[in-house]
């Protein structure tokens, strides 16, 4: 089973041209502290009202059986409300000028095939608009249909300063390049369609710069960083093209001029962190040419997805997280020293009992969905509430649904509270949960959205006091 699971991964890799896998040492050149790279992140008391996992991270095939699965399991967080059955790879919440609340998330996973799906109507495709006045009746307004919004792939961005949503074309391998643009700065509930722009680039990631002026469409398969102009949305522009670096997701630091991408196999063939200089691009200078600051790997790298710029009490880190795995390199996340953007080092490791190369090789092995190259016991998306002292990181870690970790203390986070919710393993065949997407947050309400693959979207709350931070 577990060979079958590696061997289904490599040839997903192989298939999309997502990266060659080099390893060297966490932090090899002697920086931070030494690091038990399997450890799993510990956990606090669940609390009332609480489902708790016997091993963490773990749905185990008899508890499909026995009918405990389809109770759930919960950690200090309870289901508030439910929309769909589909999600993708993105959730945001927006509160509009005239203070209307809405979310916007993706509907579909590799390939857009509920398009093609008969039982699926019209308003259940594309980027899904919902009105969230009432966070417990989510109400479906919109569903934006054209084509980037249809296949966003890990493209669907908002840029909160300027009320735009954005998405460039991606499936896993090549497709047209369009970027898609909606302003939602009015009525959130109604995106108005800015341009739909063929503008010819392979899109698979794609993200805003912190100012709302520059949109960055990246595909690893082709090693492509594009920068668009979006000033005006009604005429985007590329103003840049850098082919040396594999970068999978990203963001933008938040002066515009710190590109911080997970990497899948530039320059010496590792895949890691790279950290590159685009001062150039936010300036506008004429023919910006993209520096390379830093790179870094380690030990357990697998696929990394994304890399996230924060601060805590004032000094500069980065989360990152890798996707899927397999042996020792299982999809985990980590918290990485920034102070010197030369030479950055690895702090901790977010990462569950489940994500252990003994358990995955154990009988999880045979737990439903545990053993799929695409799926499994592994990472995929992260998100934070803010990047300044954002107190707590919130994961989908695929089959083991959303979980929220403390980071307040970046060299000993502490998971805090999950929510796994999976469907039965017949439902439209689904294989138990597939969390995939970067989730969101209202911290006033303790809340925190994301969106399962194989169920749908979903308002969570924290609950017994352990988020929002007193």
């Amino acid at each position: 089973m577990k060979k079958a699971r590696v061997l289904g991964l490599v040839a997903f890799v192989a298939a999309t041209s997502l990266i060659g896998i080099s390893r060297v040492g966490v932090n090899a050149d002697g920086a931070g502290p030494e690091l038990d790279p399997w450890a799993p992140t510990p956990g606090v008391e669940c609390g009332p009202g609480s489902r708790p996992e016997e091993t963490q991270g773990r749905v185990p095939a008899e508890d499909f059986e026995s009918g405990r699965a389809a109770a759930g399991y919960s950690c200090n967080a309870a289901i508030v409300a439910h929309h769909g059955d589909s999600g993708g790879y993105r959730v945001y919440r927006y509160v509009d000028e005239n203070g209307h609340e809405c979310a916007f998330y993706d509907s579909t996973l590799l390939f857009p095939l509920n398009v093609a799906d008969a039982s699926v109507v019209e308003d259940k495709t594309g980027v899904i608009v919902l009105d969230m006045s009432n966070p417990r009746n989510p109400v479906q307004t919109a569903n934006l249909l054209t084509p980037a919004m249809q296949s966003p792939h890990e493209s669907l961005s908002l840029n909160v300063t300027r009320g735009l949503l954005a998405a460039g074309m991606g499936y896993p391998t090549f497709q047209p390049g369009f970027v898609d643009i909606y302003d939602v700065s009015q009525d959130c509930r109604h995106p108005v369609l800015q341009s739909s722009t063929p503008l010819g680039i392979v899109g698979h990631e794609g993200e805003f710069s912190p100012d709302g002026n520059t949109y960055w469409v990246t595909s690893p398969a082709t090693s492509t960083i594009v920068a668009v102009d979006v000033t005006d949305p009604t005429m985007p522009s590329i103003v840049a093209v850098e082919d040396r670096f594999s970068i999978h997701g990203l963001n933008i630091g938040n002066d515009g001029n710190r590109f911080y991408g997970a990497d899948t196999g530039s320059g010496d063939g590792s895949s890691g962190l790279t950290i590159l200089d685009v001062s150039a691009v936010q300036a506008r200078a004429e023919s910006p040419v993209i520096e390379l600051v830093s790179h870094l790997t380690w030990d357990t790298v697998s696929i990394p997805q994304t890399a996230i710029p924060v601060t805590i009490d004032g000094a500069p880190y980065v989360v990152e997280v890798d996707e899927f795995g397999g042996g020792d390199a299982v999809g985990a996340a980590r918290i990485i020293d920034i102070a010197d953007e030369t030479e950055p080092f690895v702090v901790s490791n977010l990462r569950l009992q489940v994500n252990h190369p003994d358990a995955q090789a154990g009988e999880q092995s045979a737990d439903p969905g545990a053993d799929s190259g695409l799926q499994g016991y592994d990472a995929h998306y992260c998100a934070v509430p803010s990047r300044v002292d954002p107190g707590i990181v919130a994961c989908s870690f695929i089959v083991s649904g959303l979980r929220v970790f403390d980071i307040r203390d970046p060299y000993n986070p502490v998971e805090i509270a999950y929510l796994n919710q999976p469907p039965a393993p017949t439902a439209r065949g689904a294989s138990g949960s597939y969390a995939m997407s970067a989730p969101t947050f209202v911290p006033e309400r303790g809340e925190i959205w994301y969106s399962d693959g194989n169920s749908g979207f979903y308002v969570v709350r924290v609950t017994n006091g352990v988020w929002p931070f007193a």
